[in-house]
């Protein structure tokens, strides 16, 4: 269940993306791209659902200006002039493509409905207890290192996402959080999350917490685990139980104490 102020999409939810994508069609792997890219220039201004800004609400995946891929890439790249929409030059056609894609899922990717109204208190609680959620993940100075740190979790991830995590989260494991099982020529097994992986080591934060370095030539195997370690709450948790858990996660904006 994880950036600078840079470009801010100056969009308005007026026209549908759907005949944006009729030219190109892009993998899971480049919509998640295109969200470490709106993550890292796009969120301060517009938020993880991108409705932060109300004359430009993106969460639904819709755009006014531009009719096409390449116009709205172009507006991306070279920003809209008298506008708070600035130009830059950090990011490709392919990269400024990915973005649009990853806008476009907010549309076909919501979260579940539910009427129920989450309480961030309640959640809190049932995080570090009932959901045994501290075991692995750290909040401000508290809880392990074992997991991604979610201390501006709410900041970065979308409701959407965050929901997901809870229910899904094999669909939600990025490259980052991945375990690895690593097991030596005397036939000792460590499992950890992977830290670093290179052509002659592997490093790894293993269970205890112990940063953990192997040689490779001193490895029987290792192997890359693509399922999360994280445990599905669809059945550990009740609606309002998941609702509050999500609001709580979703007030976790890095400042202040949490």
């Amino acid at each position: 269940m994880y950036y600078d102020v840079g470009v801010r999409l100056l969009f308005l939810s007026c026209l549908t993306v759907t005949a944006l994508f009729a030219q190109h069609s892009y993998t899971a792997a480049d919509v998640e791209d295109g969200g470490r890219l709106y993550r890292a220039h796009c969120i301060t201004c517009h938020g993880p659902d991108g409705n932060a800004i109300p004359s430009a609400d993106l969460s639904k995946g819709t755009f006014q200006r531009g009719s096409t891929e390449d116009q709205i890439i172009a507006i991306i790249e070279k920003g809209i002039p008298g506008t708070e929409m600035p130009a830059t030059s950090s990011i490709n056609d392919f990269q400024a493509a990915t973005v649009i894609a990853y806008l476009h899922s907010f549309a076909t990717n919501p979260a579940p409905q539910s009427s129920l109204v989450g309480d961030p208190a309640r959640g809190k609680e049932l995080f570090e207890h009932k959901g045994g959620c501290s075991t692995c993940h750290r909040v401000g100075t508290s809880g392990s290192r074992l997991g991604p740190n979610l201390t501006d979790i709410g900041a970065n991830r979308r409701i959407a996402e965050l929901q997901r995590s809870l229910l899904e989260p094999n669909t939600e494991l990025a490259p980052q959080n991945r375990y690895i099982r690593v097991v030596t020529k005397d036939g000792t097994t460590v499992t950890g999350h992977l830290l670093n992986i290179d052509t002659f080591t592997i490093e790894l934060l293993d269970t205890h917490e112990d940063l953990r370095s192997f040689e490779r030539d001193d490895l029987r195997e290792a192997t890359i685990i693509t399922k999360s370690p994280m445990p599905s709450y669809k059945d550990k948790l009740s609606p309002q139980e998941l609702a509050d858990v999500v609001s709580y996660l979703a007030s976790l904006k890095g400042t202040g104490d949490q």
